[in-house]
C-alpha cells in the first residue's frame, strides 16, 4: 500500500433528479479515477417499486443510462475512469442491460457488473410469520407488500472491481458504499480497518448528495457565487483515511469547511454510532478543516465493528393520495384559503356519504404564503396572496376523482380573488409508504455478476452488539441577568434533513466562543417547545467537539416522513431554517459583537 496514492473520486449525482450537467463537468474537467452516482432516497424506491409494478423491465434510474452515462460513455472509457452507481434500484440487471445496449449503440466496450442480493421480498412470508415489526412505529407488516430491499455494504462493490468491471450497478445499498468500494479496492482496506473503513464511509457521506458539499444549501447561500454553475464534488483520498474535498476549476459555488461539516450532519442520527453495514461510525472528534481556496481536508473518522443486521426498507401501498391547490388574491386571503380548503372536504364528504363511500384516510389544509409552517412564529399572518393547498388520502380512486371535480368550482362559488395558473383536475396516484426493519446479515445471499460469471463476495455476518451514545444530559439554564436575545443565525450555521418520521439538525458554531453558549442555551427543551406545532415525540442532542456542533434527532416530526407525510415539507429540509430563527438569550457584549 503507496503512502502517498491518491484516488479522486467525483460525485456525480445526489438523487434521482439531479442536473444533467454533472456527469459531464467532472469527466471533461476534473482529473478523477472514479465517478460515482447516488440516486436512491427511499423516496426513490417507492417510485422505483411503482414503476416497475405497471412495466416490469422498469425500476432502476433511467436517466443514469439515458442523461448521464450517454454523455461521458466515450470518454469515460477512453481515460480509463471507473463508475459506480446504485442506478440499479430495484431491477439493477435491467439497469446493466440497458447500459450495455447504450455501449454497444455508441462503440463502447465496457466490462459492467452487477450487485444483487438487497432484493429479499422472497423472505417476507416468513419474517410475516415470525412477527416482524416495523423498526420505527412497531406496526406489523402490511398484507401487500411491493418491494423489500437490505442496504447493502462497499464489499461487493469492491469485489466487482476486483475483478476487473469498468462499471459497477448495484440495488439498494448505503449511499456511501458507491465512494467506499472504490477506496477498499484501491488501497486494500481490510472488513476489520475500523478507522479507514468510517473514514471512507464520511467520504461517501459527504459527496452523495452532491452540491450540498460545494456550497449547495449552505447557510450564507448569499455568499455561494455562480449558482448556476455551480461545481459537483471531487474527493482526494488517502491511505490513511483522510481526504480533501475540491471541485473542478472554473465552477461556481465555494468549497468551505462549514458547509462540509454541514453535509456531514445531514440526516446522521448518533454521530458516535452512525451505523452502516461495514462499520459503525464514530464522527465526534472528525476535524474539518480550510486547506486553500475551495480545498477543505477532513481527517479523524474513527470505527467501530458493525452490527450483524442489515436494515431493510419495504414498501407497500396504502390506498390513493391527491393534492389540489387555488391561489387566493386580496384581504384576508389566508383566511379565505383555509375557510377554501374547509368547504372542499366538507362537500366531498358529503358526497361521499350519499354514495356509501368511506371518509378519508387523512385530510390536511395548508396556506402557502402565510407562514403556516412555522406555527406560532409566523409573521405574515395577513398575507394577500397565498396558495391553498388540500391533500388527501383515500381507499378508493372514485372517492378522490370526486374530490378531484370538486377544487375547480370554488373559483366560482366562494371567496373572491380565487384563481390560479392552472386549474386541471388532480390524477389521483397510488399512495406508496415505507416499512422499516433490520435482518441478519447470514439471510442475504449476496451475488456479483461480471462477464456472466458469479463472483463469491466474502461479507463477515457475525456482528457486534450496538453500543449507542447516550444523548447530551441538558438542564434548564438558569435565567441569566444582562444577556439579549438574538436569532440563532447570528452564532449558527444549520442543515436539517429526515430519517423517515425523524428530522435531525445540525447546529455548527460560526466561532468557537460561540460553542459554550450554544451549548448551554439550545436545549432540547427549548428545540422542542420551539417546534411544538409539529413535532409530537421527544427530542434529543448529541455533541460534536472536534466541530463544534450539536445534533438534534426531533422524533415523530414529520407527519409519518416521506411519501406518507401530507406536508409540503415531508423531509424537514426546511427545519433547520426555521430553528435559524429562534431567539437565543446571549451576554450583552456578545450581542453587541454580533450586531457589530
Amino acid at each position: 500500500m503507496s503512502s502517498n496514492k491518491v484516488v479522486r473520486i467525483g460525485g456525480g449525482s445526489g438523487f434521482w433528479g439531479d442536473s444533467s450537467v454533472a456527469a459531464a463537468q467532472l469527466v471533461h474537467g476534473a482529473p478523477i479515477d472514479y465517478l460515482v452516482f447516488d440516486y436512491l432516497a427511499e423516496l426513490t424506491m417507492a417510485i422505483l417499486a411503482s414503476a416497475r409494478n405497471k412495466k416490469p423491465e422498469l425500476g432502476y434510474a433511467t436517466d443514469f443510462v439515458d442523461v448521464a452515462m450517454r454523455s461521458v460513455l466515450r470518454e469515460v472509457a477512453q481515460k480509463g475512469i471507473k463508475v459506480i452507481s446504485n442506478a440499479g434500484g430495484i431491477n439493477p440487471r435491467g439497469c446493466a442491460e440497458a447500459l450495455g445496449r447504450l455501449a454497444e449503440e455508441m462503440g463502447v466496450s465496457l466490462k459492467i457488473a452487477v450487485v444483487e442480493g438487497d432484493d429479499v421480498s422472497a423472505l417476507i412470508p416468513a419474517l410475516r410469520e415470525r412477527g416482524q415489526t416495523d423498526m420505527f412505529t412497531g406496526g406489523p407488516l402490511p398484507e401487500r407488500i411491493l418491494s423489500a430491499n437490505a442496504y447493502l455494504g462497499a464489499l461487493p462493490v469492491a469485489a466487482a472491481l476486483a475483478e476487473g468491471a469498468d462499471v459497477v450497478i448495484t440495488g439498494r445499498c448505503v449511499d456511501s458504499a458507491v465512494t467506499l468500494g472504490a477506496l477498499i479496492h484501491e488501497f486494500g482496506w481490510k472488513p476489520q480497518d475500523y478507522d479507514r473503513l468510517a473514514a471512507g464511509s464520511l467520504a461517501g457521506h459527504i459527496i452523495e448528495c452532491g452540491c450540498q458539499a460545494t456550497g449547495g444549501l449552505h447557510t450564507d447561500w448569499e455568499a455561494i457565487p455562480d449558482w448556476a454553475r455551480i461545481g459537483y464534488p471531487v474527493l482526494e483520498c488517502e491511505a490513511d483515511g483522510s481526504f480533501v474535498v475540491t471541485k473542478p476549476q472554473g465552477t461556481g459555488g465555494r468549497v468551505l469547511a462549514a458547509a462540509v461539516a454541514e453535509q456531514m450532519l445531514y440526516e446522521i442520527g448518533d454521530p458516535g454510532a452512525y451505523v452502516l453495514p461495514d462499520v459503525v461510525c464514530d464522527f465526534r472528534e472528525v476535524r474539518i478543516e480550510q486547506a486553500g481556496e475551495d480545498r477543505v481536508r477532513v481527517s479523524g473518522a474513527r470505527g467501530l465493528p458493525p452490527t450483524g443486521t442489515y436494515k431493510v426498507s419495504a414498501t407497500y401501498m396504502d390506498g390513493y393520495r391527491s393534492a389540489g391547490s387555488l391561489v387566493i388574491i386580496g384581504i384576508d386571503a389566508a383566511a379565505k384559503a383555509r375557510r377554501t380548503g374547509e368547504a372542499i372536504l366538507e362537500r366531498t364528504r358529503g358526497i361521499f356519504r350519499q354514495l356509501g363511500l368511506p371518509d378519508y384516510s387523512a385530510a390536511y389544509v395548508e396556506v402557502i404564503g402565510a407562514e403556516t409552517t412555522y406555527g406560532p412564529h409566523a409573521r405574515t399572518a395577513h398575507s394577500r396572496e397565498v396558495m391553498m393547498r388540500v391533500a388527501v388520502n383515500h381507499s378508493s380512486r372514485q372517492a378522490l376523482e370526486i374530490f378531484a371535480r370538486e377544487i375547480a368550482p370554488a373559483g366560482t362559488s366562494w371567496s373572491p380573488g380565487t384563481t390560479g395558473p392552472n386549474l386541471a383536475r388532480p390524477t389521483p396516484s397510488p399512495l406508496i409508504k415505507q416499512f422499516a426493519f433490520t435482518l441478519p446479515k447470514s439471510e442475504v445471499s449476496i451475488r456479483v455478476h461480471v462477464d456472466g460469471r458469479e463472483v463469491p463476495v466474502d461479507v463477515p455476518v457475525a456482528g457486534a452488539p450496538l453500543q449507542a451514545t447516550p444523548p447530551d444530559a441538558v438542564g434548564a439554564p438558569a435565567a441569566a441577568a444582562g444577556t439579549r436575545e438574538v436569532p440563532l443565525l447570528r452564532l449558527a450555521w444549520a442543515r436539517s434533513g429526515d430519517k423517515g418520521n425523524i428530522s435531525n439538525i445540525g447546529v455548527i458554531a460560526r466561532k468557537p466562543q460561540y460553542f459554550e453558549v450554544i451549548q448551554r442555551e439550545l436545549t432540547p427543551e427549548r428545540v422542542k417547545r420551539y417546534f411544538a406545532h409539529l413535532v409530537r415525540g421527544d427530542v434529543v442532542r448529541y455533541t460534536l467537539p472536534g466541530i463544534q456542533a450539536v445534533n438534534f434527532m426531533l422524533y415523530d416530526a414529520l407527519d409519518g416522513g416521506g411519501t406518507a407525510s401530507m406536508r409540503m415539507d415531508p423531509l424537514g429540509k426546511g427545519m433547520g431554517q426555521m430553528l435559524l430563527d429562534m431567539p437565543v438569550p446571549v451576554p450583552e457584549a456578545l450581542a453587541r459583537e454580533l450586531e457589530g
